[in-house]
């Protein structure tokens, strides 16, 4: 993707923002692990964890994509870019398809309305952030910005 801005200077606030919000999603999958522990994996109880409810599968998977976020937040190279770019697409399409099924038997993974709007949130929140902290050499930066700054000098100097 050409148009993405390298090197922003806000880019460690987004990796912070990242961090959080991985943060908050491992600590709620271990907290729902330790509420759902005994249940079945697709069990659809009331089992709440930190305001959204959950069962077995949706904590697991809650814990392995925290640790996955935090990781991406860790790193200086672009792993995290792609990382939270991936992240915010998986995000809001789980959010998405999981709202279609709210109200039947094929809601596995025993999302409520609340748990629908914060993993959108999440979803926007990492999609913005990927797109925000990309690294990369400074000549990258300076042809960026220059190009931002001048784009139709540039296209007619081609």
């Amino acid at each position: 993707m050409a148009h993405f801005p390298v090197n922003h200077p806000a880019r460690p606030i987004y990796r912070v923002l990242a961090g959080l919000i991985g943060l908050y999603i491992l600590v709620f999958g271990v907290w729902g692990v330790a509420l759902t522990v005994g249940d079945p994996l697709f069990d659809r109880g009331d089992n709440w964890a930190l305001g959204l409810r959950t069962n077995l599968a949706f904590s697991l998977a809650s814990v392995a994509f925290g640790i996955v976020l935090m990781v991406g937040a860790s790193r200086r190279g672009n792993l995290g870019h792609y990382m939270n770019l991936t992240a915010g697409i998986v995000f809001l399409a789980t959010s998405i398809l999981m709202m279609s099924v709210l109200q039947t038997s094929a809601n596995f993974l025993n999302f409520s309305m609340s748990t629908v709007i914060v993993s959108m949130i999440f979803g926007l929140v990492l999609l913005g952030t990927g797109l925000y902290d990309k690294v990369g050499p400074e000549e990258h930066a300076e042809a960026e910005r220059r190009n931002r700054n001048h784009p139709v000098r540039e296209a007619q100097a081609r």
